[in-house]
């Protein structure tokens, strides 16, 4: 992105801020109307979908949203070819892509920038963006992350070369690490990255040597920072934290703004559509990105329609987080929200008998994509040890399973210098969830385990 035109489509899009909540309806409908007939048109599967629920072409300005058919994760999988509006693209040119080509923010084709997601298969599950939805896009996550600032403000920040390091998992294709990086080109700061999977020293090293000033990551990432900071192990002057890809509740906000002494803006996205939203403050809840998205809100479910991306249209696409809508905030023309996200894990911190001390992520070990690997559950046993629960589809793929989760587990562990960690694996008929809110964690910390079963 050009810094010139990156500012001034930005100036275009805060001033949506100032619509009135009418004036924010119809643009979204304009949009909406626009997205409707373009899938009509260019998607197959769409067409078919609409047809079969008695919907006619006349009908795509006139129904309210809430009477089209709506699609999961799955249906994207299984249909993805026929959904995309890209001529000659399927979804088996986006796995040889992500297996073969080295991970980078370099688009499939020059065109089309590609974010995966794990599926309910095992799968990846692919997020196609063309350079104008991925543009459209950026603007949105510079707006939030920018929040509550004038042009001036902007301007006086980005002169200065802002130092911008952003940690998180980055050594896939993860739609935070990859829009970050170009947002970053967009606006002609200085970044670094910093990866969940590095030791604690080399954060150390490298947070002195950068010397940022905004700071972008997982909540649970910058925690470990905020921690560094607290303990006197390193020292940092940042004038802004950006939170995303993780729940962040007022506790961690308060002790992450208390260390930093800076605002923490909270972005929130997802791999369809990594501009959801932003939120400010605990007390103003989630205000979401109306001008891009439509968020609805039936039976507990929420569904996304996002309204810029052309190339995979989404209409009604449920997302496993869940969402209450709020009074409106006064002068503000954008849906309150408070979310609940579907996924918020503890991290595995292990320790040898020297006293080193480091953790994995939960996005480190989340990825594993083996053929017959139905289901798995990392769950610690001792400081320094912990077990995969793994379900496999049939008893003759365990072997290849097995030999396949060491031979990933042990490269991560390796490379996060913790070779003195022991790892096995154990078959297990089903993995329950957790009686209490219903859902499966990727990981269950060590204690954890052995309280339940003391219950």
């Amino acid at each position: 992105m050009n810094v010139m035109k990156t500012l001034t489509n930005l100036f275009g899009l805060m001033k949506n801020s100032r619509l009135t909540p009418a004036q924010m309806k119809e643009l979204q409908n304009r949009k909406l109307q626009t997205l409707l007939h373009f899938a009509w048109e260019h998607s197959a599967f769409y067409r078919r979908t609409f047809e079969k629920a008695g919907i006619t072409e006349d009908q795509l300005d006139t129904l309210p949203l809430s009477d089209f058919p709506t699609i999961d994760k799955a249906v994207l999988m299984e249909h993805f070819d026929e959904l995309i509006t890209v001529p000659d693209l399927c979804q088996e040119d986006l796995r040889k892509f992500d297996a073969q080509t080295e991970t980078d923010r370099k688009p499939y084709q020059g065109e089309y920038h590609v974010v995966h997601s794990s599926g309910s298969t095992g799968k990846p599950c692919y997020f196609l963006y063309d350079e104008a939805a991925w543009d459209t896009m950026l603007l949105g996550i510079i707006r939030g992350a920018l929040w509550n600032m004038t042009m001036p403000q902007i301007l006086k920040l980005l002169a200065g070369r802002p130092r911008i390091l952003y940690i998180a998992a980055t050594d896939g294709r993860y739609g935070g690490a990859m829009a970050v990086g170009d947002g970053i080109d967009g606006v002609g700061a200085q970044q670094m990255y910093l990866d969940i999977n590095e030791p604690l020293q080399e954060w150390i090293e490298k947070v002195r040597t950068f010397k940022p000033n905004i700071l972008i990551g997982y909540p649970s990432a910058m925690k470990i920072l905020a921690e560094l900071v607290e303990a006197g192990q390193v020292r940092v002057q940042v004038k802004r934290a950006i939170s995303c890809g993780e729940p962040l509740s007022s506790g961690l906000r308060s002790f992450l703004e208390k260390n930093f002494r800076c605002p923490v803006i909270n972005i929130y996205g997802a791999s369809e559509s990594l501009a959801l939203g932003v939120e400010t403050g605990k007390e103003d809840g989630m205000l979401l990105f109306d001008d891009l998205n439509v968020i609805e809100v039936e039976d507990g479910a929420m569904y996304l329609t996002s309204l810029y991306n052309f190339a995979q249209p989404l209409i009604r696409y449920r997302i496993s987080d869940h969402l209450t809508l709020k009074a409106p905030m006064t002068g503000s023309p954008f849906t309150r929200a408070e979310i609940l996200l579907g996924r918020s894990e503890d991290l595995l911190w292990f320790e040898d008998g020297a006293g080193y001390r480091d953790f994995l992520h939960p996005l480190a070990v989340e990825g594993f994509c083996i053929e017959g690997l139905r289901d798995y559950q990392f769950r610690q046993t001792a400081p320094n040890a912990f077990e995969m629960l793994a379900e496999s589809v049939s008893e003759k793929q365990k072997p290849v399973i097995e030999a396949e989760m060491h031979r990933q587990m042990g490269s991560i562990l390796q490379e996060k210098h913790l070779d003195f960690v022991q790892f096995s694996v154990r078959f297990v008929d089903a993995i329950p969830p957790n009686p209490r809110t219903g859902k499966k964690p990727l990981i269950a910390p060590y204690g954890q385990m052995e309280r339940k079963e003391a219950v």
